[in-house]
């Protein structure tokens, strides 16, 4: 990474959670559009898998001694958890051969909408600090 202001904080961090989480979002949300089709398997992403990359890039950040999963959390390598959609949750197989509990997407969809607010939050935070700073307002 290079240095410069914006990767002195959290910025990159919170980069990588707001990206995850819209793209989660719009797999959730895809899935409960499709519940009511017969044979749909839902899918969702890796979020235990994201968290551990995620932690191992803040270590290697703060330790470059530190190892790293391959593929880390660039965009274009098939390692990258964004990537790692899994193809069927885990649950009850209805008669018509899908998989989703409504009741769980639309959970699942909460917590991942507020992870991203969260994020958000933050990274305003930062911003409006740095924005203080640079006018030298106190």
């Amino acid at each position: 990474m290079e240095s410069s202001i914006f990767n002195a904080n959290t910025t990159p961090v919170l980069e990588q959670v707001v990206n995850f989480a819209q793209k989660r979002h719009s797999i959730l949300a895809t899935n409960i559009a499709n519940q009511r089709v017969p044979g749909y398997k839902g899918r969702d992403l890796n979020v235990d898998r994201f968290q551990k990359v995620l932690a191992e890039a803040i270590e290697h950040k703060n330790n470059p001694n530190a190892p790293l999963s391959p593929g880390g959390l660039v965009k274009t390598k098939s390692g990258d958890p964004m990537r790692e959609v899994r193809d069927s949750l885990n649950g009850i197989l209805f008669h018509d051969e899908s998989n989703l509990d409504i009741e769980k997407q639309v959970a699942e969809l909460s917590k991942n909408q507020i992870m991203h607010n969260m994020a958000l939050t933050i990274l305003e935070d930062q911003f409006n600090l740095l924005n203080v700073a640079i006018s030298e307002r106190v």
